[in-house]
Protein backbone atom coordinates (compact mmCIF):
# COMPACT_ATOMS: atom_id res chain seq x y z
CA UNK A 1 0.00 0.00 0.00
CA UNK A 2 1.42 3.24 -0.97
CA UNK A 3 1.95 6.18 1.56
CA UNK A 4 -0.82 8.49 -0.29
CA UNK A 5 -3.16 5.20 -0.25
CA UNK A 6 -2.43 4.64 3.56
CA UNK A 7 -2.74 8.24 5.05
CA UNK A 8 -6.12 9.10 3.46
CA UNK A 9 -7.70 5.17 4.71
CA UNK A 10 -6.06 6.56 7.93
CA UNK A 11 -8.06 9.93 7.53
CA UNK A 12 -11.38 7.50 6.95
CA UNK A 13 -10.49 5.41 9.18
CA UNK A 14 -10.31 7.96 12.08
CA UNK A 15 -13.15 10.08 10.80
CA UNK A 16 -15.34 7.36 11.63
CA UNK A 17 -14.31 7.02 14.73
CA UNK A 18 -14.74 10.60 15.69
CA UNK A 19 -17.85 10.44 14.27
CA UNK A 20 -19.11 7.51 16.29
CA UNK A 21 -17.95 9.35 19.18
CA UNK A 22 -19.45 12.56 18.66
CA UNK A 23 -22.76 10.62 18.25
CA UNK A 24 -22.38 9.73 22.22
CA UNK A 25 -21.84 13.24 23.31
CA UNK A 26 -24.44 14.58 20.57
CA UNK A 27 -27.40 12.74 22.50
CA UNK A 28 -26.62 13.92 25.93
CA UNK A 29 -28.04 17.19 25.96
CA UNK A 30 -30.63 16.96 23.64
CA UNK A 31 -32.62 13.30 24.43
CA UNK A 32 -33.42 14.40 28.02
CA UNK A 33 -35.79 16.99 26.06
CA UNK A 34 -36.75 14.84 23.35
CA UNK A 35 -37.88 12.37 26.19
CA UNK A 36 -39.45 14.50 28.33
CA UNK A 37 -41.91 15.49 25.10
CA UNK A 38 -42.97 12.41 25.09
CA UNK A 39 -43.30 10.88 28.86
CA UNK A 40 -44.37 14.36 30.67
CA UNK A 41 -42.75 12.98 33.62
CA UNK A 42 -39.43 14.15 34.98
CA UNK A 43 -38.58 10.34 36.51
CA UNK A 44 -39.40 8.63 33.59
CA UNK A 45 -37.40 10.67 31.43
CA UNK A 46 -34.07 10.38 33.85
CA UNK A 47 -34.56 6.08 34.07
CA UNK A 48 -35.08 5.82 30.49
CA UNK A 49 -32.30 8.45 29.52
CA UNK A 50 -30.09 6.14 31.94
CA UNK A 51 -31.30 3.54 30.05
CA UNK A 52 -30.93 4.65 26.82
CA UNK A 53 -26.96 5.55 27.88
CA UNK A 54 -26.05 2.13 29.36
CA UNK A 55 -27.40 0.35 26.01
CA UNK A 56 -24.89 1.67 23.59
CA UNK A 57 -22.06 0.19 25.26
CA UNK A 58 -23.96 -3.20 26.56
CA UNK A 59 -24.82 -3.68 22.35
CA UNK A 60 -21.15 -3.42 21.98
CA UNK A 61 -19.85 -5.93 24.35
CA UNK A 62 -21.85 -8.30 22.02
CA UNK A 63 -20.90 -6.91 18.57
CA UNK A 64 -17.48 -5.94 18.77
CA UNK A 65 -16.52 -9.73 18.65
CA UNK A 66 -18.49 -10.36 16.03
CA UNK A 67 -17.55 -7.36 13.39
CA UNK A 68 -13.91 -7.65 14.69
CA UNK A 69 -14.39 -11.59 13.53
CA UNK A 70 -16.26 -10.80 10.12
CA UNK A 71 -12.90 -8.55 9.61
CA UNK A 72 -10.98 -11.37 9.25
CA UNK A 73 -13.38 -13.35 7.35
CA UNK A 74 -14.52 -10.74 4.64
CA UNK A 75 -12.14 -8.11 4.77
CA UNK A 76 -11.87 -4.70 6.91
CA UNK A 77 -13.15 -2.87 4.12
CA UNK A 78 -16.70 -4.69 3.99
CA UNK A 79 -17.39 -4.14 7.48
CA UNK A 80 -16.02 -0.66 8.01
CA UNK A 81 -18.09 0.45 4.75
CA UNK A 82 -21.13 -0.93 5.75
CA UNK A 83 -21.10 0.16 9.49
CA UNK A 84 -20.68 3.58 8.34
CA UNK A 85 -23.33 2.96 6.43
CA UNK A 86 -25.48 1.93 8.89
CA UNK A 87 -24.40 4.66 11.08
CA UNK A 88 -25.49 7.61 8.20
CA UNK A 89 -28.78 6.06 8.26
CA UNK A 90 -29.42 5.15 11.79
CA UNK A 91 -28.99 9.41 12.90
CA UNK A 92 -31.18 10.08 10.11
CA UNK A 93 -33.50 7.27 11.60
CA UNK A 94 -33.07 8.68 14.74
CA UNK A 95 -34.35 12.39 13.38
CA UNK A 96 -37.49 10.86 12.60
CA UNK A 97 -37.67 8.90 15.58
CA UNK A 98 -41.12 9.09 16.62
CA UNK A 99 -41.22 7.26 20.60
CA UNK A 100 -39.11 6.83 23.00
CA UNK A 101 -39.12 3.18 21.95
CA UNK A 102 -37.58 3.77 18.28
CA UNK A 103 -34.87 5.70 20.09
CA UNK A 104 -33.86 2.74 21.63
CA UNK A 105 -33.80 0.63 18.55
CA UNK A 106 -31.59 3.30 17.02
CA UNK A 107 -29.45 3.51 19.24
CA UNK A 108 -29.13 -0.20 19.66
CA UNK A 109 -28.57 -0.27 15.77
CA UNK A 110 -25.92 2.60 16.44
CA UNK A 111 -24.06 0.32 19.07
CA UNK A 112 -23.62 -2.54 16.60
CA UNK A 113 -22.28 -0.16 13.59
CA UNK A 114 -20.42 1.72 16.63
CA UNK A 115 -18.67 -1.68 16.82
CA UNK A 116 -16.58 -1.25 13.95
CA UNK A 117 -13.77 0.15 15.69
CA UNK A 118 -12.96 -3.11 16.16
CA UNK A 119 -12.33 -3.54 12.24
CA UNK A 120 -11.10 0.09 12.18
CA UNK A 121 -8.28 -0.81 14.86
CA UNK A 122 -7.67 -4.06 13.15
CA UNK A 123 -6.93 -1.99 9.77
CA UNK A 124 -4.66 0.68 11.39
CA UNK A 125 -2.76 -2.47 12.89
CA UNK A 126 -2.50 -3.83 8.97
CA UNK A 127 -0.85 -0.53 7.39
CA UNK A 128 1.52 0.28 10.67
CA UNK A 129 4.46 -0.82 11.02
CA UNK A 130 5.04 -2.29 14.68
CA UNK A 131 7.30 0.38 15.91
CA UNK A 132 4.48 3.12 14.78
CA UNK A 133 1.28 0.90 16.29
CA UNK A 134 1.57 2.66 19.90
CA UNK A 135 1.21 6.10 18.16
CA UNK A 136 -1.30 5.18 15.53
CA UNK A 137 -4.05 3.86 18.42
CA UNK A 138 -3.17 7.00 20.52
CA UNK A 139 -4.05 9.04 17.62
CA UNK A 140 -7.17 6.87 17.33
CA UNK A 141 -7.47 7.52 21.29
CA UNK A 142 -7.08 11.09 20.80
CA UNK A 143 -9.83 11.01 17.78
CA UNK A 144 -12.15 9.53 20.29
CA UNK A 145 -11.49 12.11 22.70
CA UNK A 146 -11.66 15.04 20.67
CA UNK A 147 -15.55 13.48 19.36
CA UNK A 148 -16.68 13.62 22.46
CA UNK A 149 -15.25 17.19 23.75
CA UNK A 150 -16.78 18.32 20.61
CA UNK A 151 -19.83 15.73 20.57
CA UNK A 152 -22.27 17.37 23.78
CA UNK A 153 -21.45 21.29 22.53
CA UNK A 154 -22.22 20.76 19.24
CA UNK A 155 -25.83 18.78 20.45
CA UNK A 156 -26.66 21.60 22.36
CA UNK A 157 -25.71 24.46 19.73
CA UNK A 158 -27.79 22.48 17.24
CA UNK A 159 -29.96 21.68 19.20
CA UNK A 160 -30.80 25.25 20.12
CA UNK A 161 -31.90 25.22 16.02
CA UNK A 162 -33.70 22.40 16.54
CA UNK A 163 -34.11 19.27 18.67
CA UNK A 164 -33.86 16.89 15.68
CA UNK A 165 -30.71 18.71 13.69
CA UNK A 166 -27.70 17.11 15.38
CA UNK A 167 -29.05 13.76 14.18
CA UNK A 168 -29.65 15.25 10.35
CA UNK A 169 -25.83 16.68 10.65
CA UNK A 170 -23.93 14.01 12.51
CA UNK A 171 -26.14 11.67 9.47
CA UNK A 172 -25.08 13.76 6.47
CA UNK A 173 -21.20 13.43 7.76
CA UNK A 174 -21.42 9.80 7.99
CA UNK A 175 -22.61 9.32 4.57
CA UNK A 176 -20.13 11.92 3.16
CA UNK A 177 -17.46 10.09 5.09
CA UNK A 178 -19.06 6.95 3.59
CA UNK A 179 -18.62 8.28 -0.09
CA UNK A 180 -14.87 9.03 0.49
CA UNK A 181 -14.34 5.38 2.00
CA UNK A 182 -15.45 3.95 -0.88
CA UNK A 183 -13.01 5.82 -3.23
CA UNK A 184 -10.19 5.72 -1.01
CA UNK A 185 -10.07 2.58 1.23
CA UNK A 186 -8.38 -0.35 -0.38
CA UNK A 187 -8.33 -3.84 1.43
CA UNK A 188 -5.85 -4.21 3.80
CA UNK A 189 -6.32 -7.91 4.58
CA UNK A 190 -5.00 -10.12 1.84
CA UNK A 191 -7.18 -12.99 0.82
CA UNK A 192 -4.32 -15.38 2.33
CA UNK A 193 -4.37 -13.83 5.22
CA UNK A 194 -7.95 -14.57 6.00
CA UNK A 195 -10.16 -16.84 8.10
CA UNK A 196 -13.64 -18.57 8.89
CA UNK A 197 -15.71 -16.77 10.80
CA UNK A 198 -15.97 -18.56 14.40
CA UNK A 199 -18.98 -18.06 16.34
CA UNK A 200 -17.13 -19.75 19.09
CA UNK A 201 -14.58 -17.13 19.06
CA UNK A 202 -16.58 -14.47 18.14
CA UNK A 203 -19.20 -13.97 21.44
CA UNK A 204 -17.95 -12.77 24.35
CA UNK A 205 -17.26 -15.80 26.21
CA UNK A 206 -15.08 -17.08 23.21
CA UNK A 207 -13.32 -13.72 23.14
CA UNK A 208 -12.41 -13.88 26.30
CA UNK A 209 -10.83 -17.10 26.52
CA UNK A 210 -8.63 -16.01 23.17
CA UNK A 211 -7.18 -14.01 25.41
CA UNK A 212 -5.93 -16.37 27.52
CA UNK A 213 -3.84 -18.39 24.76
CA UNK A 214 -0.51 -17.34 25.98
CA UNK A 215 0.96 -15.70 29.63
CA UNK A 216 1.79 -12.46 27.50
CA UNK A 217 -1.82 -11.72 25.85
CA UNK A 218 -3.48 -12.94 29.35
CA UNK A 219 -1.27 -10.16 31.21
CA UNK A 220 -0.95 -7.29 29.32
CA UNK A 221 -5.00 -8.09 28.44
CA UNK A 222 -5.49 -8.36 32.41
CA UNK A 223 -3.43 -4.63 32.76
CA UNK A 224 -5.47 -3.46 30.17
CA UNK A 225 -8.65 -4.18 32.07
CA UNK A 226 -7.21 -2.54 35.25
CA UNK A 227 -6.86 0.64 33.33
CA UNK A 228 -9.83 0.86 31.37
CA UNK A 229 -12.02 -0.09 35.15
CA UNK A 230 -9.39 2.90 36.82
CA UNK A 231 -10.63 5.29 34.28
CA UNK A 232 -14.58 4.74 33.80
CA UNK A 233 -14.53 4.74 38.22
CA UNK A 234 -13.01 7.65 38.35
CA UNK A 235 -14.55 9.34 35.40
CA UNK A 236 -17.96 8.56 36.71
CA UNK A 237 -17.48 9.36 39.80
CA UNK A 238 -15.71 12.83 39.30
CA UNK A 239 -19.04 15.00 38.71
CA UNK A 240 -20.39 14.02 41.85
CA UNK A 241 -17.41 14.11 43.63
CA UNK A 242 -16.54 17.82 42.73
CA UNK A 243 -19.82 19.15 43.37
CA UNK A 244 -20.10 17.34 46.79
CA UNK A 245 -16.42 18.38 48.09
CA UNK A 246 -16.10 21.27 46.09
CA UNK A 247 -19.24 22.67 45.25
CA UNK A 248 -18.33 23.36 42.17
CA UNK A 249 -20.92 24.49 39.99
CA UNK A 250 -22.37 22.82 36.53
CA UNK A 251 -20.57 25.65 34.65
CA UNK A 252 -17.19 24.62 36.47
CA UNK A 253 -17.62 20.96 36.06
CA UNK A 254 -18.22 21.71 32.73
CA UNK A 255 -14.78 24.07 32.02
CA UNK A 256 -13.23 21.09 34.23
CA UNK A 257 -14.06 18.15 32.29
CA UNK A 258 -12.82 20.21 29.13
CA UNK A 259 -9.53 20.91 30.50
CA UNK A 260 -9.23 17.26 31.25
CA UNK A 261 -10.39 16.38 27.47
CA UNK A 262 -8.14 18.70 25.66
CA UNK A 263 -5.23 17.57 27.89
CA UNK A 264 -5.73 13.77 27.09
CA UNK A 265 -6.57 14.48 23.68
CA UNK A 266 -3.18 16.06 23.13
CA UNK A 267 -1.54 13.67 25.15
CA UNK A 268 -2.95 10.79 23.30
CA UNK A 269 -2.31 12.65 19.61
CA UNK A 270 1.48 13.78 20.87
CA UNK A 271 3.05 12.57 23.32
CA UNK A 272 2.59 8.99 22.84
CA UNK A 273 4.65 9.14 19.85
CA UNK A 274 7.20 10.44 21.85
CA UNK A 275 7.60 8.53 24.80
CA UNK A 276 7.02 5.45 23.11
CA UNK A 277 10.60 6.64 20.66
CA UNK A 278 12.22 7.53 23.98
CA UNK A 279 11.13 4.45 26.02
CA UNK A 280 9.85 1.96 24.46
CA UNK A 281 6.23 0.39 25.05
CA UNK A 282 6.76 -1.61 28.23
CA UNK A 283 8.27 1.60 29.93
CA UNK A 284 5.49 4.03 28.84
CA UNK A 285 2.72 0.84 30.39
CA UNK A 286 4.52 0.95 33.67
CA UNK A 287 5.21 4.62 34.09
CA UNK A 288 1.86 5.62 33.27
CA UNK A 289 0.11 3.04 35.62
CA UNK A 290 2.49 4.70 38.10
CA UNK A 291 0.77 8.55 36.91
CA UNK A 292 -2.20 7.45 36.86
CA UNK A 293 -2.03 6.05 41.12
CA UNK A 294 -0.50 9.18 42.16
CA UNK A 295 -3.04 11.19 40.38
CA UNK A 296 -6.49 9.14 41.47
CA UNK A 297 -4.74 8.86 44.91
CA UNK A 298 -4.14 13.06 44.76
CA UNK A 299 -7.53 13.85 43.63
CA UNK A 300 -8.55 11.46 46.49
CA UNK A 301 -7.09 13.28 49.13
CA UNK A 302 -7.62 17.07 47.68
CA UNK A 303 -9.29 19.51 49.61
CA UNK A 304 -9.45 22.31 47.29
CA UNK A 305 -10.29 22.36 43.65
CA UNK A 306 -7.39 23.70 42.23
CA UNK A 307 -5.78 20.40 43.16
CA UNK A 308 -7.50 18.59 40.66
CA UNK A 309 -6.60 20.82 37.83
CA UNK A 310 -2.81 20.76 39.14
CA UNK A 311 -3.15 16.68 38.67
CA UNK A 312 -4.51 17.27 34.96
CA UNK A 313 -0.90 16.40 33.92
CA UNK A 314 -0.12 12.64 35.79
CA UNK A 315 -4.03 11.82 35.12
CA UNK A 316 -4.17 12.33 31.34
CA UNK A 317 -0.31 11.06 31.08
CA UNK A 318 -1.79 8.10 32.49
CA UNK A 319 -3.42 7.62 29.54
CA UNK A 320 -0.74 6.56 27.02
CA UNK A 321 -0.55 3.05 28.62
CA UNK A 322 -4.02 2.10 26.15
CA UNK A 323 -2.04 2.44 23.15
CA UNK A 324 1.23 1.34 24.36
CA UNK A 325 -0.92 -2.08 25.68
CA UNK A 326 -2.64 -2.17 22.07
CA UNK A 327 0.67 -2.22 20.42
CA UNK A 328 2.25 -4.68 22.87
CA UNK A 329 -0.81 -6.97 21.82
CA UNK A 330 -0.76 -6.95 18.44
CA UNK A 331 2.94 -8.41 18.70
CA UNK A 332 1.40 -11.59 20.33
CA UNK A 333 -0.95 -12.49 17.54
CA UNK A 334 -0.93 -13.11 13.82
CA UNK A 335 -2.26 -11.25 11.34
CA UNK A 336 -5.24 -13.13 10.88
CA UNK A 337 -5.89 -12.83 14.34
CA UNK A 338 -6.25 -9.30 14.60
CA UNK A 339 -9.58 -8.21 14.05
CA UNK A 340 -10.44 -11.17 17.04
CA UNK A 341 -7.88 -9.44 19.38
CA UNK A 342 -9.22 -6.17 18.27
CA UNK A 343 -12.85 -7.53 19.18
CA UNK A 344 -12.01 -8.85 22.18
CA UNK A 345 -10.15 -5.42 23.89
CA UNK A 346 -13.24 -3.78 22.61
CA UNK A 347 -15.33 -5.85 24.48
CA UNK A 348 -13.06 -5.22 27.63
CA UNK A 349 -13.50 -1.54 26.84
CA UNK A 350 -17.84 -1.78 26.36
CA UNK A 351 -17.72 -4.02 30.14
CA UNK A 352 -15.66 -1.28 31.48
CA UNK A 353 -17.77 1.19 30.71
CA UNK A 354 -20.90 -0.67 32.07
CA UNK A 355 -19.35 -1.84 35.21
CA UNK A 356 -16.99 1.21 36.12
CA UNK A 357 -19.93 4.01 36.77
CA UNK A 358 -21.90 1.28 38.34
CA UNK A 359 -19.08 0.64 40.63
CA UNK A 360 -17.82 4.18 40.97
CA UNK A 361 -21.44 5.71 41.71
CA UNK A 362 -21.79 3.00 44.58
CA UNK A 363 -18.74 3.85 45.81
CA UNK A 364 -18.80 7.17 46.38
CA UNK A 365 -23.14 6.65 47.35
CA UNK A 366 -21.49 4.43 50.32
CA UNK A 367 -19.02 6.59 51.79
CA UNK A 368 -19.04 9.88 50.75
CA UNK A 369 -22.08 11.25 52.70
CA UNK A 370 -20.95 13.19 56.26
CA UNK A 371 -22.73 10.50 57.90
CA UNK A 372 -21.03 7.49 56.61
CA UNK A 373 -19.18 5.53 58.56
CA UNK A 374 -16.55 5.19 57.46
CA UNK A 375 -16.73 8.53 55.84
CA UNK A 376 -14.31 8.47 53.03
CA UNK A 377 -15.29 11.17 50.29
CA UNK A 378 -12.56 9.73 47.49
CA UNK A 379 -13.03 5.89 47.70
CA UNK A 380 -14.07 5.62 43.96
CA UNK A 381 -10.23 7.28 43.33
CA UNK A 382 -8.96 4.75 45.41
CA UNK A 383 -10.55 1.72 44.16
CA UNK A 384 -9.27 3.27 41.31
CA UNK A 385 -5.68 3.81 42.21
CA UNK A 386 -5.38 0.55 43.43
CA UNK A 387 -6.64 -0.57 40.16
CA UNK A 388 -3.78 0.79 38.33
CA UNK A 389 -1.59 -0.74 40.69
CA UNK A 390 -2.77 -4.39 39.80
CA UNK A 391 -2.18 -3.43 36.38
CA UNK A 392 1.55 -2.36 37.16
CA UNK A 393 2.45 -5.67 39.04
CA UNK A 394 0.66 -7.69 36.37
CA UNK A 395 2.63 -5.87 33.35
CA UNK A 396 5.70 -6.05 35.29
CA UNK A 397 5.60 -9.54 36.25
CA UNK A 398 5.07 -10.59 32.75
CA UNK A 399 7.83 -8.14 31.38
CA UNK A 400 10.34 -9.45 33.98
CA UNK A 401 9.56 -13.12 32.46
CA UNK A 402 10.48 -11.76 28.93
CA UNK A 403 13.56 -11.24 26.88
CA UNK A 404 14.43 -7.60 27.26
CA UNK A 405 14.48 -5.20 24.74
CA UNK A 406 16.05 -1.64 24.46
CA UNK A 407 13.48 1.23 23.13
CA UNK A 408 15.14 0.51 19.60
CA UNK A 409 14.53 -3.59 19.62
CA UNK A 410 11.45 -2.74 21.10
CA UNK A 411 10.13 -1.67 17.81
CA UNK A 412 10.82 -3.79 14.37
CA UNK A 413 10.89 -1.53 11.40
CA UNK A 414 8.76 -4.00 9.03
CA UNK A 415 5.60 -3.80 8.26
CA UNK A 416 2.53 -5.81 10.25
Amino acid sequence: MSNTSRKASTVFILVLLLLDSLGVGIVMPIVPRIFGSFLKDVRKTSDYYGLLLGLYPAIQLVFAPILGGLSDRFGRRRVLLLSQLCTGLDYVFLAFAPSVFWFFVGRAIAGVAGSSFTAGAAYITDITPQDRRAQAFGLMGATGATGMILGAPLGGLLGGLDLRAPFFVAGGLALLNLCYGVFVLPESLRPELRRPFSSKRSNPLGAMKSLGRSPALLSLSGTATCGLMAQTISMSSLVLYEQERFGWSAFDVGVQLSTFGIAGAVVQGAAVRVAVEKLGERRVVLWSLLATTAGMVGVALATHGWVVYALVLPICLGGMAGPALQGLLTREVTASEQGELQGALGMIQSIAWVLGPIVGTWLFGRFAPESSIPHVPGAPFYAAALLAVAGFVLAARIFSRLPPRSPGADQPTQDG
